[in-house]
């Protein structure tokens, strides 16, 4: 996710807890879509536009957190 800005996760993670809680959650989403079978299911399309979401939302993040240093 966003390898980019490995660093850049890792300061925030530990300096916001909800940076951290919202990257906990993607890292849960991915790890539940990576254990899936049902390769087709609804559900399955419903986790991964979720994990996109959150994806968003932690990009954003950065992006503030980047124009505030």
């Amino acid at each position: 996710m966003l390898h980019e800005y490995t660093d850049l996760i890792k300061e925030l993670r530990a300096k916001n807890p909800h940076f951290d809680a919202l990257c906990q959650k993607h890292d849960n989403l991915n790890d539940e879509i990576d254990d899936r079978d049902d390769l087709n299911s609804p559900e399955l399309d419903t986790l991964k536009k979720e994990k996109l979401r959150l994806k968003d939302l932690i990009y954003a993040e950065i992006l503030k957190y980047k124009n505030e240093k």
